[in-house]
């Protein structure tokens, strides 16, 4: 075999490799009770804000921390801690897509991404309150 051959070969080995590893590094949709199960594992769970028991978000205390309760799609209930800044329009987010692992009993969030309420209903725009 010529060097080139072997130099291909080894550049096509090292390609596979980093394919394979990025796809094990992929995180899944889940609900909590299967994020429970492998609290290794990175999960997107999908869910709304309980809005009777409300969040905590102290920034005089600690801005970087936000807690709050979510229900995921299967109607299991977790308590949310975010180690970030409470988002904007938190509260009026029709849905909740969190992105981290359980830890014990809590679901622990690197990121969180909302569906905000749509501007339009029924191609009409929605009446203000302020009429």
């Amino acid at each position: 075999m010529k060097k080139v051959h072997i130099i291909g070969i080894v550049i096509i080995a090292l390609a596979i490799g980093a394919i394979l590893t990025t796809l094990g590094n992929t995180s899944s949709y889940a609900s909590f009770s299967e994020a429970a199960q492998a609290p290794d594992n990175e999960f997107h769970v999908v869910g709304k804000f309980n809005k009777d028991k409300g969040s905590v978000y102290e920034p005089q205390v600690n801005a970087n921390l936000f807690t709050f309760y979510m229900i995921d799609n299967k109607g299991q209930e977790k308590k949310v801690i975010l180690n970030k800044n409470k988002p904007q329009d938190f509260e009026r987010s029709e849905q909740i897509v969190l992105i981290g692992k359980m830890q014990g009993d809590d679901f622990v969030a690197s990121e969180i991404l909302m569906k905000c309420p749509s501007k339009y209903n029924d191609g009409k725009p929605q009446e203000t309150a302020n009429k």
